[in-house]
């Protein structure tokens, strides 16, 4: 796949930030999660008469740099420059954007889509071989099909960003670019993390969190796959694990459950022997803070919750898994969320911190990641020309990794995708399971929801 870059520019706030605002200071949380970008690649098909006013790709083009510009003045930070491991520096430098071009059709593309390929959307490294200082914290690439389709990759720093906080950005970027048509009001974040969750100078919180998420990498081959599970199979999922103590799973724990079992399962046959098993879910804390945060508060309002499963002969069931993953993630409430922020948050966090990097660091427990997309409204970023026909996340083929699932939905709303990365052989056998397969397709075409792309 050939992707030739056209131009390089740097898309800048269209006023300036005020002097007071220059230096973004993160909040504690902020300083937790370990990787340098929150990525997402959003694939549009060309639909010449969905939106006559738009309907050539220099228009298209330059709407998208005229409402980024729009965007990033009430989005200061995102349009800064990471200064160090606790600030923004908020320059107005601007958004790094990238024109490529592609040889081929999205539909080409979309048939059979080859997860290892996605990265090439993107417009810059996942993976950072120096220090994140200096670098930009917005960085976008606009890709442009042979057909007129077009794909929009953003990396943006993870230091301002949650999965919560990138669906807001690209809600106010995509309100913004169709509110001179349709009157949408204009979408205005919150930036008040870093008072509810204050860093001091001293890191060594943030150092105690990179130790724990060391301790959960891996060295092997990973590989990604795509199990995209439909409605009508969580619905069988919910009332197989239904329980005196979970009478009603959500769709999320049960696929989240089933994923987790399997993949014990996976590793038990390669290795001949049940290893302990830590499962950890990401846990969005603005709805569980008191009085709940707005949903359009930006930066990484995230905590871990773990589920462990102690080495036994037993295979684990459908129902105790849930129940053990349901009472991980109860147990991030409000009085948790209080504690975060009162004079025990230090113990609290550590305590956390410490027990996941405990089991984690030793050889042979098993790690498994979870991390939710559901409900963010990705599918509904439309810029003026129709919604997304796909969201993906990332594919992983790296030597040192964490066996990691991201949970998405399906653009109709009727299933959730999982995009899961194991070691290559525990891969081999997950993607073999006949009881898995059962309940989920491996990689289909985001096309079959849909025949009317013929581009």
């Amino acid at each position: 796949m050939e992707v030739e870059i056209v131009s390089e520019e740097h898309i800048k706030p269209s006023f300036p930030t005020p002097p007071h605002l220059r230096s973004f200071k993160l909040s504690l949380l902020d300083q937790l999660l370990p990787v340098p970008y929150a990525p997402i690649v959003l694939f549009y098909p060309n639909h010449d008469d969905h939106c006559a006013s738009h309907n050539t790709i220099p228009q298209r083009l330059e709407l998208l740099k005229k409402s980024l510009s729009e965007t990033l003045t009430r989005f200061y930070p995102l349009a800064g420059q990471i200064k160090d491991d606790l600030y923004i520096e908020c320059n107005d430098e601007g958004a790094y954007f990238v024109e490529a071009h592609l040889n081929f059709c999205l539909s080409e593309f979309l048939r059979q889509p080859d997860l290892l390929l996605i990265h090439k959307f993107l417009p810059c490294e996942l993976v950072l071989k120096e220090s994140a200082a200096g670098t930009f914290v917005t960085n976008i690439q606009a890709n442009v099909f042979k057909c007129g389709g077009i794909a929009i990759g953003l990396c943006i720093s993870h230091k301002i960003v949650d999965g919560a906080a990138l669906s807001t950005f690209i809600k106010a970027w995509t309100t913004t670019a169709r509110g001179s048509k349709s009157n949408i009001a204009a979408v205005f974040p919150n930036f008040d993390s870093s008072s509810l969750f204050p860093a001091s100078d001293d890191l060594w919180l943030r150092d105690s969190s990179m130790a724990m998420w060391g301790s959960l990498f891996r060295k092997g081959k990973s590989v990604t796959r795509r199990f995209v599970f439909p409605d009508s199979a969580t619905a069988t999922l919910k009332a197989q694990a239904t329980s005196s103590y979970v009478k009603q799973p959500s769709r999320l724990e049960v696929v989240s459950a089933f994923i987790w079992k399997h993949a014990m399962a996976a590793s038990r046959q390669n290795n001949g022997s049940q290893k302990p098993s830590l499962m950890t879910h990401l846990v969005n804390l603005r709805r569980r803070m008191t009085p709940p945060l707005s949903e359009h508060t930006m930066g990484n309002l995230l905590w871990i919750a773990a589920a462990a499963r102690c080495m036994d002969t037993d295979e684990a069931s459908l129902e105790g898994l849930v129940g053990e993953l349901r009472g991980a993630i109860s147990s991030i409430d409000g009085d948790f969320v209080q504690k975060m922020q009162g004079e025990e948050r230090n113990a609290v966090m550590c305590e956390t911190l410490r027990g996941i990097g405990k089991l984690g660091s030793q050889d042979e427990a098993d790690y498994f990641g979870f991390s939710s997309w559901c409900k963010f409204g990705f599918y509904e970023a439309d810029f003026g020309w129709g919604k997304p026909i796909w969201v993906s996340s990332i594919g992983s083929s790296g030597t040192v990794f964490m066996n990691l699932i991201i949970l998405v939905d399906t653009r109709l709303g009727d299933g959730i995708e999982a995009w899961v990365t194991l070691d290559e052989p525990d891969m081999a056998r997950l993607e073999s399971n006949p009881e898995l397969l059962t309940f989920a397709s491996l990689n289909p075409s985001p096309l079959a929801a849909d025949h009317s792309i013929g581009c």
